[in-house]
């Protein structure tokens, strides 16, 4: 059974991740949100005003008074700096099982921050919620991705051929999981 304690503060080497601010707005813009390599990699629109930004924010911020909701900015110890965001997107009560998406601003990538925050949110889930199992997925084209996943320790579980449809073409949709006794923090 799941114990649902709702997005609560966590302090890496270099990394605070922590519920969303109105005032991450700008970095949001400016690192990742109105990037749309970045946005399509994941599946997420464009956000090209401020306003755009805030309304997101209002989203984010207006669940966090829910406990089974899982969004955390990313933020750079160094220059406190909003560089990006991961959250458990989906959780599954029934089953124990939560699902990881993250997203790091492309200034800030293969720094190992974004394997710093999911190592990070992977514990949380097994220590906090109580999963049994967290599960990631990436595209195909998103190699980087692939990287993090295998750094932080997930086994492969398999392939959605062609799930997706961008750009003219079709995309796999790769899977992957990490059961709680097989964490090790390293």
């Amino acid at each position: 059974m799941l114990t649902h304690v709702g997005t609560i503060g966590i302090e890496t080497e270099r990394l605070i991740l922590r519920q969303f601010e109105y005032t991450d707005d700008e970095n949001m813009l400016k690192y990742w949100v109105s990037d749309p390599e970045i946005q399509s990699l994941y599946s997420e629109p464009v956000y090209s005003t401020m306003q755009e930004v805030k309304e997101l924010l209002d989203k984010y911020i207006g669940s966090y008074d829910k406990s089974d909701y899982y969004r955390w900015a990313v933020i750079l110890k160094e220059t406190n700096e909003c560089i990006g965001q991961i959250a458990y997107f989906l959780v599954d009560n029934n089953n124990n099982f939560a699902e990881i998406e993250y997203c790091i601003g492309s200034l800030f990538q293969r720094k190992g921050f974004a394997t710093e925050a999911t190592k990070a949110v992977i514990k949380y889930g097994f220590d906090k919620i109580n999963l049994h199992k967290v599960q990631i997925c990436h595209k195909s084209i998103n190699i980087a991705s692939r990287k993090v996943i295998e750094k932080c320790g997930f086994v492969y579980e398999g392939t959605l051929r062609d799930f997706f449809y961008q750009n003219g073409e079709y995309i796999d949709r790769l899977y992957y999981s990490i059961l709680k006794d097989e964490f090790i923090l390293n």
